[in-house]
């Protein structure tokens, strides 16, 4: 297989520092409006990158479910690779691949635990499925088959067959905090147009753009 000949040109948008808004969080708002109305497949798909003890970057894909001046919320079962990865070490970035927009925004940021509080509400609002899976999985650890996770599920979905399905004691939500966010866009010629948001001390943020 050949794959070296596989390249395509960009040049959907172009994107000039008149263009952005002062703030890169509702500079991401807006674009991920855009991603929604385009009818992108999972819109608020995040590559998360996190770091081990050894220095060993991992990334997987999770779900945004918040954006606020506060930062990006996601959830997770608290003894997974990434969760126990981030209380040791809480620097994160998080990639949003826009590829049909030709766009993609990466966040720098630390993250921190959300209150209870909102991992609950979060959670009621889940579709019953997904609370028991919740239950039924333990991420990231070894399982021998998947039908030894299908019977954990249905002996979880036979315990709360009646009623609501209590919040995990081992699953919870992190908030992060951005200090650095790039916009990309591609152009014609590999010059794409790439801006970096740097949050200053006195909280503003300053714009540089990059070489593609």
């Amino acid at each position: 297989m050949k794959i070296d000949a596989i390249r395509r040109s960009y040049s959907k948008d172009k994107l000039d520092l008149d263009k952005l808004h002062a703030d890169p969080i509702q500079q991401f708002e807006l674009w991920l409006k855009d991603a929604i109305a385009a009818e992108l497949p999972d819109p608020t798909a995040m590559c998360v990158a996190t770091v081990d003890a050894s220095g060993q970057p991992s990334q997987r894909l999770v779900l945004l479910k918040d954006v606020s001046a506060d930062g990006f919320v996601f959830y997770t079962n608290l003894g997974s690779r990434k969760a126990t990865e981030l209380a040791a070490n809480p620097k994160v970035s998080l990639h949003f691949p826009w590829h049909p927009l030709e766009r993609q925004v990466i966040v720098y940021g630390t993250a921190e635990r959300v209150s209870n509080t909102q991992v609950m509400k979060y959670f009621l609002s889940r579709p019953k499925e997904s609370q028991l899976a919740a239950w039924a999985s333990e991420q990231s650890r070894p399982v021998s088959t998947r039908q030894a996770l299908m019977q954990k599920f249905a002996e979880i979905k036979h315990k709360f067959e009646h009623g609501e399905v209590p919040l995990p004691s081992f699953w919870g939500g992190f908030l992060v905090r951005p200090h650095q966010i790039e916009f990309w866009q591609g152009g014609e010629h590999r010059l794409h147009d790439r801006f970096m948001y740097r949050q200053q001390d006195d909280s503003r943020w300053s714009i540089d753009r990059l070489c593609p």
